[in-house]
């Protein structure tokens, strides 16, 4: 009975050396799996996440650019994010994180990370807006050259001719007639002047 009990006794404390053991290991290997530090890069900012850190202790980070303080060393308990705004740069930029955990340096961090430089997009030009063309008005077309030759002046128009008149300058068809009437007529006159003549004389 009294070996039996003993090695109960026994038993029971190597299990509870080995449970405690155990639960050391598990409580020790909590911290170093939580810490979580994440940060990216680019060519305009930094974004940093840092989480699950020991809030028992004082924690810091500090971001630096080529050198120089982006963000001066701030305490941070079990957690810290934020969005810094890069500064314009020429070149890649040397981004450093560092991270320094109160409960040990192995929960602390430091990387360096490169900035590269921003595409600038030259500024769209919109056209401007023509103006509406007003129709101009329509010249008259130039004339034709002036003939230097002086106008001919209009026809005269015949007057109407009137019954009687000639239409030729030459004589006209009845000229004979009256030319042989009026030798009858001188004939005859002279003939009466005759007769009367010769009875005034036979009467004296």
């Amino acid at each position: 009975m009294k070996v039996s009990t003993r090695a109960r006794r026994r038993s029971g404390a190597l299990i509870a050396s080995a449970a405690a053991g155990f639960i050391g290991v598990g409580l020790c290997a909590t911290p170093a799996s939580a810490h979580t530090p994440r940060w990216t890069v680019t060519c305009s900012e930094v974004t940093v996440d840092l989480k699950a850190y020991n809030d028992d202790v004082t924690n810091t980070v500090t971001i630096t650019v080529d050198g120089k303080d982006l963000l001066p060393t701030k305490e941070f308990g079990s957690g810290f994010s934020e969005t810094i705004k890069l500064p314009e740069h020429t070149a890649e930029a040397a981004v450093r994180l560092v991270v320094k955990a109160g409960d040990g340096d192995r929960f602390s961090h430091d990387e360096t990370k490169s900035s590269p430089v921003c595409e600038t997009t030259p500024p769209s030009q919109t056209p401007e807006p023509t103006p509406s063309e007003t129709p101009k008005p329509e010249e008259p077309e130039p004339s034709e050259t002036p003939s230097t030759e002086p106008p001919q002046s209009a026809t005269p128009t015949p007057a109407p001719s009137t019954p009687g008149d000639l239409a030729e300058t030459g004589g006209s068809s009845a000229t004979p007639v009256i030319a042989g009437a009026a030798a009858v007529a001188v004939l005859a006159g002279g003939g009466i002047l005759v007769v009367t003549r010769k009875r005034r004389a036979a009467r004296g």
